[in-house]
């Protein structure tokens, strides 16, 4: 297992094609202060042009926090000029997360608020095990869900329930996030990293090309009608159908053998 660090509060650990991206600030609970923003979107970068990664996992290094949202003691601090300055360096964080091109899976455990939340809410599956508690406060401190929230949250459990969650400013523990749909999968109690790397794993075993194809169908098709939907999954069709994993999976399965994906 290798690793490699994107400046002091982000590390990205490798198994085998399963890239982790660790959230590593734990003496703030991973807040997200401008630094560490900068650092999770240069890990992004960098993981989405990595061909052989084929799942990325978003995990956390502290024991009782995924994520506890945006840094409030550095914007404390911050002027208007400088709220205005560090905008893009956040959303660089949340885009770069959502905009991978393969699958992402976030392994949640303690606190997911606020931007914390959000981060998970940029990844395709959350695992979450029955220590989580999530929500999106940030209308109780005169802000707004701004790491994609108010977008994201609605895809998932529909335009009232976000509505609900979002003006209420609520935390939801586990079991109701679970009974919502905020996460996907429940787990035990100090399991939630090794479910997602497992889940990661399977996935990884199928072909590179095809996971990259299939999430670009999901997510250019979300909200389309369906005959416009359908156009975008034939793109995404045509964009598999004559590469070397397509060859590759049909040769195995008529040889009844394990596919050896050349991944393009």
């Amino acid at each position: 297992m290798s690793e490699e660090r994107f400046g002091e509060f982000v590390l990205v650990r490798r198994h085998g094609h399963v890239a982790e991206l660790v959230l590593d600030r734990p003496k703030a609970m991973n807040a997200v202060s401008t630094e560490m923003a900068r650092s999770v979107a240069a890990a992004c970068a960098a993981l989405g042009a990595d061909r052989d990664a084929r799942v990325v996992v978003l995990t956390s290094s502290h024991e009782r926090a995924f994520c506890v949202g945006a840094d409030l003691k550095e914007r404390n601090s911050f002027s208007d000029a400088d709220l205005v300055r560090q905008r893009p360096v956040a959303r660089g964080a949340y885009t770069g997360v959502l905009e991978l091109p393969m699958p992402t899976i976030a392994a949640v455990h303690g606190f997911a608020l606020g931007g914390g939340f959000e981060l998970a809410l940029s990844c395709d599956l959350i695992v979450a095990d029955r220590t989580a508690v999530v929500g999106l406060p940030e209308v109780s401190v005169g802000v707004i869900p701004g790491g994609g929230g108010t977008q994201l949250l609605p895809r998932r459990v529909g335009a009232a329930r976000a509505a609900e969650l979002i003006f209420s400013a609520r935390r939801l523990e586990a079991a109701e996030a679970a009974e919502l749909g905020l996460v996907d999968q429940l787990v035990e109690e100090g399991r939630d990293r090794e479910e997602a790397l497992a889940l990661a794993a399977r996935i990884a075993g199928n072909s590179p090309v095809g996971l990259r194809a299939a999430k670009r169908a999901l997510r250019l098709g979300h909200g389309l009608d369906l005959r416009a939907g359908l156009e975008v999954e034939d793109a995404a069709w045509r964009s598999v159908a004559f590469s070397g994993d397509r060859a590759e999976g049909v040769a195995a399965f008529n040889e009844k053998r394990r596919p050896e994906w050349p991944g393009e």
